[in-house]
């Protein structure tokens, strides 16, 4: 039988954010308050189609990063992210098609079309081979990349990522929920500003998205999580998401890959960090406890901790993955289960 959402996690409550750990919503220094963004922000046209995306930091020896956000995302999902890590070495994070300040593209939306279009990036920035760090849709996107254009991806983080669970969707009441919300995205700055600043109707809003909107703070949730919302690509986004099936493809990825997931993710469940890691040879996995579809924004020095091990994880001759690294909220100890 065929389910709107296929996680059962129920929201928290609003008081739970007290509990959350010293890590939630705490932003890991560089931080991106201080950083003048507006001079690293680019625009590329690819196939007719205007894209925005910002290019920070310099391209030495270590493999530049590039971030893939999700469905009703922009570049600035990464925030929390990419100050961290341009320090030492060359980040890029676009707009996808129909998102942010990117345009429309001229093709129907597809995850193929996406995936064409981060390679085509990448190869024209000269970023190849480079780490992919992709949520949600953008895991699907950074996936099919990996599949479509191996010599693109050095290596790939999944990061409660679509691609496995969404045959069991039932499409039409999907897509009518889908619409509902897309009109309750139509609030106006001051209105979504209004919904930042005040902790209840933050956490009600978007407790689907973060385990704890109370303990983000108010400009960081709107400018990373809220301001992304209603872009003209969200319904065929959307769809391309549910329409795309490439499992039987999944196991073609062949680079050093990590699965990390947050513990009560309420859009994709965790059963399907198993269902990657059982398809990707040597694939390993993290499961953030406590933490819902977007980790890297509501626990951004354990994300950016993670992604630090494993860009310096090398594995051993004739090993692709290797043991699942764990940690404890706000510290990375190793343990077998995968969970942090």
């Amino acid at each position: 039988m065929k389910t709107i959402l296929p996680s059962r996690i129920l929201p928290a409550f609003p008081r739970s954010a007290r509990n959350a750990g010293d890590d939630y919503g705490v932003t890991d220094p560089p931080d991106w308050r201080t950083i003048d963004w507006a001079a690293h922000l680019h625009r590329m046209e690819i196939d007719g189609t205007s894209v925005n995306y910002v290019d920070i930091g310099e391209q030495g020896d270590d493999r530049p990063i590039v971030f893939v956000h999700g469905l009703s995302g922009q570049w600035q999902n990464w925030l929390e992210n990419i100050p961290r890590f341009a320090r030492d070495r060359r980040v890029v994070a676009m707009d996808l098609p129909g998102f942010g300040l990117s345009e429309m593209p001229r093709e129907k939306i597809s995850i193929e079309l996406y995936g064409n279009f981060v390679a085509d990036m990448c190869r024209r920035l000269d970023l190849a081979p480079a780490v992919f760090v992709g949520n949600s849709m953008g895991g699907f996107v950074a996936a099919e990349v990996t599949i479509r254009a191996p010599e693109v991806v050095e290596r790939l983080m999944l990061l409660s990522s679509a691609g496995v669970s969404q045959m069991e969707i039932a499409q039409r009441p999907l897509m009518a929920a889908a619409k509902v919300a897309g009109l309750l995205a139509k609030a106006n700055v001051p209105q979504k500003r209004w919904v930042a600043r005040r902790p209840v109707p933050r956490h009600w809003v978007m407790s689907v998205i973060a385990r704890h909107p109370g303990g983000i703070r108010p400009d960081a949730m709107y400018e990373a999580l809220m301001k992304g919302a209603n872009k003209p690509g969200f319904e065929a986004g959307l769809r391309a998401t549910i329409d795309y099936d490439f499992r039987d493809r999944i196991p073609q990825i062949h680079c050093p890959t990590l699965v990390v997931w947050g513990e009560k993710d309420m859009i994709i469940p965790v059963k399907d960090a198993d269902a990657f890691v059982s398809m990707i040879d040597g694939a390993r996995k993290i499961i953030i406890k406590d933490t819902g579809h977007v980790p890297m924004f509501e626990r951004p020095s354990t994300f950016n901790g993670l992604l630090h091990d494993f860009l310096s994880y090398e594995p051993e001759d004739g090993e692709v993955g290797g043991e699942p690294d764990a940690a404890s909220n706000g510290s990375r100890d190793r343990a077998r289960d995968g969970a942090v």
